[in-house]
């Protein structure tokens, strides 16, 4: 019983770090990344989620798959155009703005942080 204890705490641990990555990461590249319009194209077959072409401030053209699937938040019409900020030391690194999503970051932090308490109470229970 305690493996499953150890295997419960160390899965919300892992919940917890994916959602404080997630949550930084999106606050970093808002707060520092240029922010750029970027061209809508349709998806690659077989994905769910539009290409993002856009230039960088250098004038380089990028072409990232979109971090928001197409029906995750207001349509991404392909030939439309959103506001994405990008990193300028990795130009694939995006957030559409708009479409972040905190919500679900902090959610993976707070079921993490609840899974790793169990795992700890079960861990003292059993032990």
């Amino acid at each position: 019983m305690i493996v499953l204890a150890a295997f419960t705490a160390l899965g919300g641990l892992v919940a917890l770090l994916a959602g404080a990555y997630g949550l930084r990461r999106t606050r970093r590249i808002r707060a520092a990344g240029n922010v750029v319009e970027a061209l809508v194209k349709p998806p690659q077959p077989g994905s769910d989620r539009p290409l993002l072409q856009f230039a960088t401030a250098d004038g380089q053209v990028i072409e990232v798959v979109s971090p928001v699937p197409a029906g995750r938040h207001r349509p991404l019409p392909a030939g439309g155009v959103v506001s994405v900020a990008y990193d300028t030391e990795d130009p694939r690194e995006t957030v559409v703005l708009g479409g972040e999503r905190p919500g679900v970051d902090r959610g993976f932090m707070i079921a993490g942080a609840v899974l790793v308490l169990v795992g700890m109470g079960l861990a003292v229970a059993l032990g």
